[in-house]
């Protein structure tokens, strides 16, 4: 089983979108994984640390040891793809006091609700305080729990407080990656305000509203020679509901020009097929051999004449 997610995950070791001519961003809070049980998961919260820009990996007790060897290390390299430096940079402790030691705050996930005062907050909130605590120079940390039990409570009271995640109540279990993903990808909001890595392709000016209205004016002219506005009494709200329909669009000046070429081609499509089946029909009736009648008329003339 191992072996195979292990070739699996070797397909997607740098996946669409990775680019590294790119800055590397490497920040934020401590990701602090407490008695993780499975290599792979290990390296798949390493992939989204890396996606968010953390590169502080703290392991307490792992299960069977870390770094791994043998083919669950292979496999745990294989799903960080491509953040295997973090895996390879990893701190391991022996207890959860000794990995929060040098921590100022500590947040603890987790899905129930503890009974124990503490404060709880949705990881959008919770980052936005990371971030402003991080740039004062304090030091955060975010604890996972394993990925059958979670955090035990003599753990979470550890913690200053608690994010848990808005999910369906009635499902409210996540995989340990992916609670570190979330949390992650609001830590990278919060850090670095939304931005986003591309923007929306320009596009060429808005067209004029003289450039509009010759534009319905022609392509209404075309759907009247096609009979499209029946009944007569309806032609006005039919044009209407036409001229709204392209308005909600925002046309370009590329976008007139393309639908009017579009239309031309489409109105005067079959007149030019007609012209092209007539210059064919015309060149098919055509003697092969321009040169076989005068032929054949010196050849009588000669007849004739040696008759004589």
């Amino acid at each position: 089983m191992v072996r195979r997610f292990t070739q699996i995950a070797e397909l997607l070791v740098v996946g669409a979108g990775t680019n590294k001519s790119q800055p590397n961003i490497a920040c934020g809070p401590a990701v602090i994984l407490v008695r993780p049980q499975l290599a792979v998961n290990i390296g798949m919260c390493a992939r989204a640390m890396a996606n968010f820009g953390l590169n502080d990996l703290r392991l307490v007790n792992p299960r069977e040891g870390w770094p791994r060897t043998g083919a669950l290390r292979k496999g745990a390299n294989a799903a960080a793809a491509g953040a295997v430096h973090l895996l390879e940079g990893a701190k391991l402790f022996d207890s959860l006091e000794e990995a929060i030691a040098d921590l100022n705050f500590v947040w603890a996930t987790t899905a129930r609700e503890r009974g124990q005062g503490k404060r709880v907050e949705p990881p959008e909130a919770a980052m936005r305080e990371t971030q402003a605590g991080f740039a004062t120079g304090a030091k955060h940390g975010i604890l996972f729990g394993p990925e059958r039990t979670g955090l035990d409570s003599d753990e979470v009271a550890l913690a200053d407080a608690i994010i848990t995640f808005p999910v369906n109540p009635a499902y409210a279990s996540l995989n340990l990656a992916q609670a570190v993903l979330l949390t992650g990808y609001e830590w990278f909001r919060a850090a670095h305000s939304a931005a986003l890595p591309f923007e929306t392709p320009e596009r060429s000016h808005p067209a004029t509203r003289e450039m509009i209205v010759s534009f319905f004016n022609y392509f209404e002219s075309k759907l009247d020679e096609g009979g499209f506005f029946r009944p007569l009494s309806k032609r006005p709200s039919m044009q209407r509901n036409i001229r709204n329909m392209f308005h909600r669009m925002q046309l370009t000046e590329q976008d007139v020009r393309t639908l009017w070429g579009a239309i031309v081609r489409i109105s005067e499509g079959p007149r030019l097929q007609a012209k092209t089946r007539q210059r064919q029909k015309q060149a098919s009736e055509e003697p092969e051999d321009a040169e076989a009648p005068a032929g054949q008329d010196a050849g009588g003339a000669v007849g004739k004449l040696s008759d004589e």
